[in-house]
């Protein structure tokens, strides 16, 4: 593969030495990037495309530090094409006219294709998006988009369309480990040339704070070494008092209107559902943490409360509305107690869906089928005329027979759509339901629930 020094002939310009500790170590071959080996590893998609020299537009989707700019910069100094670098946050349509028609003229008079980098794509608008489109579609230029925002959400679908996809997923520790190795090795762009004894403890500590966030744990590794006088034998020692103090409290990455709000909230309602207490406690940490609402959690609570358990354990929606309540009352940070008793109560408590599963059932009928009419008997007999006209006339008055049962019919058809679970409290339920059934002659063929 064939690198090249300056932009026109495709390579990415050298950061200088003022620039971050994370932006100098940058990798400059396929052979330095470190992690997401799924598609950039030896026989990979993307290595193969970029060995070939046969990219098509591209867009990295991952949360930051893992890799989508430096792997941007790498693809510059392996193709050969020319390299044309746009910031979404500063650019606009018209530096974007000028750049797409450079690589117009540059593949008209030289057959050379262009590289367009755009960073944080996702900041561009559906009218800058669409600017891109022709050039992309005619393949004057490769576009390379990087975004920590899902693309589905937004990027235009037709630039979708005409895009490989590529998600980096957050690095391993042992990448990132290697990553702080490596800086501290390096004399040309690294921190070789100073004197540092790291312990390893300390860079485990950047590893565990930094999520998998290369650029973090490499920003913090450079000011906890720049910022400290060496010690009496001329070294700056890194240990783990001051990597907690260069890398300071983790920055939890949440969004509150995108992917993981609502990933997380999936994952918080699944592990209740699930019976798993720990990892529903964790969840609704990272949601209170990362500034969630407290509301949304309780709304969250009293609906599972209700379809996943059900009558199995009544108590359940009983304690989810009064945390629901203990929220607004309380507010936080203590409504993240009672919230928290309420989560741990329906994890463990036993599972029963019946009542979610007849209510759609039943919705379903009264959507799909003919509307029935109520009975006669069956009507309001309140209202004064309401026996000229025969409301109420036949009705049995349950409260008056043994058992405070009759045998009468409540609907003009046969129709079962609440079948009680054999678990908690809803099997004493099933139970009853099943002699009344009986009783009245109804034969139900389809299998309970467990």
């Amino acid at each position: 593969m064939v690198l090249f020094d300056d932009q026109e002939a495709g390579g990415s310009p050298e950061p200088g030495p003022d620039a971050p500790l994370a932006t100098r170590m940058r990798p400059r071959t396929l052979e330095e990037f470190v992690g997401q080996q799924h598609f950039v590893g030896e026989g990979q998609l993307l290595w193969r495309m970029i060995r070939a020299d046969r990219l098509a537009s591209l867009i990295f989707y991952g949360p930051p530090g893992t890799g989508k700019t430096a792997l941007a910069h790498v693809i510059a100094r392996c193709t050969q094409a020319a390299f044309e670098p746009v910031n979404a946050v500063t650019s606009n349509v018209a530096e974007l006219r000028e750049l797409l028609g450079r690589a117009a003229e540059r593949k008209r008079r030289a057959g050379r294709r262009t590289v367009l980098f755009i960073d944080e794509l996702h900041r561009f608008n559906r009218a800058q998006q669409d600017v891109l489109l022709p050039d992309v579609e005619q393949g004057t230029v490769i576009l390379i988009g990087a975004t920590t925002h899902n693309p589905f959400h937004s990027i235009n679908s037709p630039l979708l369309s005409r895009s490989q996809i590529f998600q980096f997923k957050p690095l391993e520790r042992d990448h990132v480990r290697a990553l702080l190795r490596r800086a501290l090795a390096d004399k040309e762009r690294g921190l070789g040339e100073c004197p540092v004894r790291a312990d390893d403890e300390a860079l485990d500590h950047l590893v565990e704070m930094c999520d998998g966030d290369a650029r973090r744990a490499l920003n913090a590794l450079e000011v906890g070494v720049l910022s400290t006088e060496p010690g009496t034998d001329g070294k700056v020692h890194f240990d783990v008092e001051l990597a907690e103090a260069s890398i300071q409290r983790k920055a939890l990455v949440y969004d509150r209107d995108e992917d993981e709000h609502y990933d997380t909230a999936s994952a918080f309602i699944k592990s209740m559902r699930g019976s798993d207490p720990d990892a529903a406690l964790y969840w609704m940490a990272k949601m209170l943490e990362g500034g969630e609402d407290p509301r949304f959690i309780a709304r969250r609570v009293v609906i599972r409360a209700a379809e996943d358990v059900g009558n199995a354990a009544p108590n359940a929606l009983v304690l989810a509305t009064a945390a629901q309540q203990a929220v607004e009352f309380v507010g936080m940070p203590e409504a993240r107690i009672p919230l928290a008793q309420a989560v741990t109560y329906i994890a463990c408590a036993p599972k029963s869906n019946a009542a979610y599963l007849a209510i759609d059932a039943a919705q379903k009928d009264v959507q799909e089928g003919r509307t029935l009419p109520v009975p006669e008997y069956l009507r309001d007999a309140s209202y004064p005329g309401a026996e000229r006209l025969g409301r109420g006339e036949g009705y049995k008055y349950a409260h008056s027979f043994e058992g405070h049962w009759v045998d009468q019919d409540y609907i003009p058809t046969t129709r079962i759509y609440y079948r009680p679970t054999a678990l908690g409290q809803e099997k004493r339920i099933r139970e009853r339901l099943d002699a009344i059934r009986k009783a009245r002659g109804i034969q139900d063929d389809e299998q309970h629930p467990g």
